[in-house]
């Protein structure tokens, strides 16, 4: 433990055991003031409880934040992720690492609002969080101190910490002490399950894990078709109707629950050097990536897309990794946004039992033309026999090479 004292600390609190017991263990340990943060991004939970319970430990109602984020985080973060169509490792939506910098962003905001000294989180030593959130505080407040509670305490096993609980009469829920069968992290992009039941890759999902989606079997026998409207890259409205951007993802989730859509069983890199395996659900998301590229389709040049498919996986990376307030991420954002001024238009999708089909594109500022691409006779600004000199110039090299093989051939 560092010399110089700590006098208040902000942590970033669920309201779940592990929160609640780094709050008294800051407290008995640190003998810090505690403030206690927890974000509204659209996870479904009630903040009631997680500020009743604060107040139980002690913290004093002024200390008490649980701020309604779900605009900034869908508008500054999520849409500016989606204009670069970005997956990591060809799959995963970074529903959780996109979260991770705003949660990380206000935090200290709320430090430096409450005169607080430091910062807290209860990432466990093992996973990508305590990177994502010890990156975004140093990048934002450069003297921050910084306390994470699983890498500095002496609870050696999960009974130690049950203990610990009991002692400061920390209520602890009949799944905490059965052991819940697994854990989980949701906001208004996704929702992740992982560790316990889904530990083994070779064993398939309970479905009582799913939380965000019916099954693709259960799903409707008729495909419901939408229609999402862009502007400059993002979405505005589906069926034509406007909505902000946490109303429009929250709309585009329960069209994808309905139908299925958005499951994914995935073992991924973790940054920390070991594999994971989780199940996420990102069923707007899902939507939306789908409808993006269809938009894309029509409006982006041939070699700003294929740039564009380039840079993305650096970009993902680079979020999954937690280097989302970086000059490199801002970088590869200017160039990523500037690509997007003419990707306006409509896109008409077909959801049916887990799938997401592109049925339909439109745009005023549509690089389709169907003149140029017809079998029947079309503009004259296409000559065919102008395709002879284009292949004869590009297979040049291809020729030299052959010739050369062919002189030295044994």
């Amino acid at each position: 433990m560092a010399d110089k004292p700590v006098k208040k600390v902000v942590l970033a609190y669920s309201g779940g055991l592990d929160s609640s017991t780094i709050v008294k263990w800051l407290q008995t340990e640190y003998g810090a003031e505690v403030v206690t943060f927890t974000a509204d991004l659209g996870q479904g939970e009630e903040l009631g409880p997680a500020r009743e319970k604060a107040r139980m430990l002690g913290v004093k109602e002024e200390n008490i934040f649980t701020p309604d984020l779900r605009e900034e985080f869908v508008r500054d973060f999520v849409f500016p992720m989606f204009r670069a169509n970005t997956v990591y490792e060809g799959q995963y939506l970074l529903g959780t690492s996109i979260a991770r910098p705003l949660i990380a962003k206000t935090q200290i905001e709320i430090a430096h609002k409450t005169g607080a000294d430091a910062v807290a989180h209860g990432a466990t030593g093992k996973g990508n969080d305590q990177v994502r959130f010890e990156l975004s505080y140093y990048a934002l407040d450069p003297d921050i101190r910084v306390i994470a509670p699983w890498r500095e305490w002496d609870f050696k096993s999960r009974e130690a910490l049950l203990d610990f609980a009991r002692q400061h009469q920390i209520p602890i829920s009949k799944d905490k002490l059965g052991e819940a069968p697994f854990s989980v992290d949701a906001n208004l992009l996704h929702s992740s399950s992982e560790g316990k039941v889904l530990e083994d890759p070779a064993v398939e999902p309970p479905e009582f894990v799913h939380q965000r989606t019916i099954s693709p079997e259960a799903a409707p026998d008729k495909p419901t078709v939408i229609t999402i409207d862009f502007e400059q890259g993002d979405p505005v409205a589906i069926d034509g109707q406007k909505l902000s951007p946490a109303a429009l993802l929250t709309k585009l989730n329960q069209l994808g629950h309905d139908n299925g859509v958005g499951r994914l069983d995935l073992v991924e890199n973790r940054f920390v050097g070991m594999k994971s395996r989780g199940v996420y659900e990102t069923p707007g998301g899902t939507i939306l990536l789908a409808a993006r590229r269809g938009m894309e389709s029509i409006t982006l040049d041939r070699g700003a897309m294929h740039l564009k498919d380039e840079l993305m996986p650096k970009y993902a990376e680079l979020i999954y990794n937690g280097f989302w307030f970086t000059p490199e991420r801002e970088m590869l954002q200017a160039a990523i946004d500037y690509s997007q001024a003419k990707v306006s238009g409509r896109v008409r999708m077909k959801l049916y039992k887990g799938n997401v089909t592109v049925v339909g594109r439109e745009s005023p500022y549509s690089l389709y033309d169907q003149e140029l691409v017809t079998f029947e006779e079309g503009k004259v600004a296409y000559d065919h026999r102008d395709a002879a000199g284009f292949i004869k110039l590009n297979a040049l090299r291809l020729r030299v090479k052959a010739n050369r093989d062919k002189r030295t051939r044994r």
